[in-house]
């Protein structure tokens, strides 16, 4: 006999817990930002101290712009100081350090259930600073997206959390690092989403909002309320240079591509040295000392001359200087296996692109009277976008700084044809490449489960006849013996009391019972179950399949929710697997079109009165 609490407790998927996981995530959430827009402030701190100390020789907390060359040949030597350091740190300390860090919280999520060691929360930062300070040309925002992402980890392992939780965690902490970078709290949100998550549930969003909503309020506390890079109101020229953007997009699209396979060209020349791998940052530096000697633009983040791009204050021969230049820079620095942040350097090389593109057009047509300005900020968010495959986010991140709705339609245009040309000619991101050298490979496409889109009562097919209650071992048997097709074919059979549902038995029970003393005078619902776990009509099969997992059972008896549980039909793995396919079918089977089925017969019928004139 079935009672009604035993199905409500043992068979129904919900959790009254969920509500208050929910809570918690989220009252941590709230902690890891305050922590993540602390810890920016810190770096900043810190980065622009030892950039004073290295280049200028004084204590200061303001970061200081390296326009000029203020040490002379010492520029050569000061990076390779700094490489020296960071190569002792990665071998000694953890070779985590190294890379610009959202590959290895991608890492972290994907092999080791998003724990993160807590010398990564330490030494990243502290590694950062002194690659960037002693001239390195990095951002600070991958180091950390890293770091906040390992403090997101760190909280999660103090507590009982599941894997999942940890993720959320370890996204809310990389999301609250970007938002407190740059004060860009939404594409910090979707960044974790399109980079970390691969999903959009109400368990990660809300968390990652809280988190990325009091990092920013730090940042604001801290460093004031404007974005990181002062942008002017520039015309975006709509709906006239639409045909110069289309241009753009397909030319920051073979960029990312260039860029990409570029930098791990580096990567893999260096890893042909013949001496331990502790001195590639030492060899990478030495190049970057000698390109800023020359020109020292590349030297540091550069948040300023990325400024001065975006407001058109660069002649074309230096912003083509900076692209080439700065390119080269990141290219030889972060190959050799250092420690610093993509974005910032791409952001520079990428707006350099876009504003060298639209003054080149104005000198060829001059009534194109393209703004270099709004080009600028255009291709600075469809490179990064094209080359890390989150377009979304660096559309969303472009608008944030310059809260301008006339760029969304440019911004909109170009990252997407810019994605797309990566797409098809890069088979993975600059993102992913890394990991999947080492053998990880990254879906990085979210989308609906099917399963989690159909119904029980979709997939359910008649199954086994139900037997009843009173049925004896021995009758099963008899069954069997006599060659009744149903009982041959299936594993198992619902049992029923009336409509009913009363119980299931399987083969393996029946034959338990026989091997016994008189066991085969029993009743099947004696030697079988009379408390199987259930599926419902209105749940989805997503739901169902996690009852299978759950309890290593691979069908299921569909019974109606209420008294008195009406056996409605049944669920086995092969109604699973024909949802599955029914999604492929959608997907990949061509239907013929109104085009397939009516015009193209009547053209080819008249082609041969075409052929006869």
């Amino acid at each position: 006999m079935i009672e009604r609490s035993s199905l409500d407790y043992k068979h129904a998927n919900v959790n009254p817990s969920g509500g208050f996981r929910i809570l918690l995530i989220s009252c941590l959430a709230a902690l890891i930002g305050v922590l993540a827009g602390l810890i920016a402030y810190a770096l900043y701190s810190l980065i622009a101290l030892i950039t004073n100390l290295v280049f200028f020789q004084r204590v200061s907390f303001i970061l200081p712009s390296l326009t000029e060359n203020p040490i002379g040949v010492w520029m050569i030597v000061a990076p390779v100081v700094g490489a020296l350091i960071i190569g002792v740190m990665a071998k000694y300390g953890s070779p985590k350090i190294k890379g610009h860090g959202i590959p290895e919280a991608m890492e972290a999520v994907l092999t080791n259930r998003s724990r993160i060691q807590p010398r990564v929360a330490i030494l990243k930062p502290i590694s950062a600073a002194v690659a960037i300070g002693t001239g390195g040309p990095f951002g600070a925002e991958g180091p950390i997206i890293q770091t906040g992402g390992a403090v997101g980890s760190l909280i999660g392992q103090l507590i009982h959390t599941t894997a999942s939780e940890r993720k959320v965690l370890l996204a809310c902490g990389a999301a609250a690092g970007m938002a407190a970078t740059f004060s860009a709290p939404i594409a910090a949100v979707i960044l974790a989403i399109e980079l970390l998550l691969f999903e959009f549930k109400s368990r990660s969003f809300i968390p990652l909002v809280i988190s990325s909503t009091l990092a920013t309020t730090v940042h604001v506390w801290l460093m004031g309320g404007g974005p990181m890079f002062s942008v002017s109101v520039s015309d975006f020229g709509i709906p006239s240079a639409i045909p110069y953007y289309i241009l753009l997009g397909l030319i920051c699209g073979a960029a990312a591509v260039g860029f990409s396979n570029l930098l791990y060209w580096a990567e893999d020349q260096f890893e042909r040295l013949p001496f331990d791998s502790m001195w590639y940052p030492a060899v990478g530096a030495l190049g970057l000392g000698v390109i800023g000697y020359f020109f020292p633009r590349v030297i540091g983040v550069g948040y300023e001359t990325i400024s001065d791009i975006l407001n058109a204050r660069l002649a074309l021969n230096l912003l083509l200087a900076i692209m080439i230049f700065k390119s080269l820079a990141l290219v030889v620095s972060l190959g050799s296996g250092t420690s610093g942040g993509l974005l910032a350097p791409m952001f520079m090389a990428g707006a350099a692109l876009g504003g060298a593109f639209a003054m080149i057009v104005n000198q060829i047509i001059p009534s194109a009277n393209l703004s270099p300005a709004a080009f600028a900020l255009v291709g600075m968010a469809a490179v990064f976008g094209a080359a890390s495959r989150a377009a979304f986010t660096f559309i969303i991140f472009a608008f944030e700084i310059t809260r301008d709705y006339n760029a969304i339609l440019p911004l909109m245009l170009v990252c997407v044809i810019a994605d797309g040309v990566a797409l098809l000619l890069m088979r993975n991101s600059i993102m992913t490449e890394k990991l999947s050298r080492r053998g990880l490979n990254i879906h990085m496409e979210y989308e609906p489960d099917i399963l989690q889109q159909t119904r029980v009562s979709e997939a359910m097919d008649g199954g086994p006849k139900p037997i009843p209650a009173t049925m004896t071992a021995r009758e099963v048997a008899d069954r069997v013996a006599h060659g009744e097709a149903d009982f041959i074919r299936h594993q198992a059979f619902p049992i029923v009391d009336g409509e009913r549902l009363a119980g299931m038995v399987t083969w393996g029970d029946i034959v338990k019972a026989l091997a016994e003393e008189g066991g085969a005078d029993k009743t099947v619902l004696e030697v079988g179950n009379d408390e199987p776990i259930v599926a419902y009509p209105d749940e989805s099969l997503s739901d169902a399949v996690d009852k299978m997992l759950r309890h290593d059972i691979g069908r299921l008896p569909v019974v109606e929710r209420r008294a008195p549980y009406t056996l409605v039909g049944y669920l086995g793995r092969s109604a699973v697997m024909e949802a599955r396919l029914g999604r492929l079918h959608e997907e990949q089977v061509r239907e013929p079109g109104w085009l397939d089925k009516d015009v193209l017969p009547k053209l080819n019928a008249m082609k041969p009165k075409i052929k006869r004139r």
